[in-house]
């Protein structure tokens, strides 16, 4: 039988949440990747991404707890932000 590729368990892995992430996706433990399609879906229902560069993302105040008080981030640096809430 051929070895079927495991799925990146690291990834799958359920982390602790921050309190001040908890904040915007729900308290965890969840794994990295529904962390991240939670951060999108409060992204978009606030309206948070800069309407001339997509790519940019406008905190509000619980944001900007993950952020570390940065007002504006782009996609790749929230990744890199928010990776410090989780552990």
């Amino acid at each position: 039988m051929p070895k079927v590729a495991k799925a990146n368990s690291a990834f799958m892995k359920p982390l602790t949440v921050s309190e001040d992430l908890a904040a915007v996706v729900g308290a965890g433990p969840l794994p990295r990747s529904e962390v991240v399609k939670k951060l999108w879906v409060y992204i978009k229902s606030k309206n948070l991404q800069d309407p001339k560069n997509k790519r940019n993302i406008v905190a509000d105040a619980n944001l900007k707890k993950v952020f570390g008080g940065k007002a504006v981030v782009n996609m790749f640096e929230m990744t890199k932000l928010v990776s410090k809430h989780l552990s």
